[in-house]
């Protein structure tokens, strides 16, 4: 069920945004990307495994009920998430630039 935008500068409401948008919350907090508000790197790790937990979640209670596609995409986001998970936790320093 995809619903439309608001208004012309908001972004569409799909399953594709909501997994988006945990991803980049992930990322922001294991320190790999600015943050946008304060033009800093930050590290929370209790915040990025919230959110890859959040699309494990997902993930388990979405089985059997998505798109080849849409299940494709949360697979995929979930590995790279974890991937990245563990080489920040291994590589402390290295991450933060």
């Amino acid at each position: 069920m995809e619903q439309k935008p608001s208004d012309q500068n908001s972004m569409p409401v799909t399953f594709s945004t909501l997994l988006l948008s945990l991803a980049s919350s992930a990322v922001l907090a294991m320190g790999l990307d600015k943050n946008p508000h304060t033009n800093q790197y930050e590290k929370d790790l209790n915040v990025a495994r919230f959110n890859i937990d959040m699309l494990k979640l997902l993930k388990e209670k979405t089985k059997n009920n998505l798109s080849a596609e849409e299940q494709q995409f949360l697979d995929s986001v979930v590995s790279d998430l974890q991937l990245k998970y563990v080489y920040v936790t291994q590589n402390p320093k290295e991450s933060a630039t």
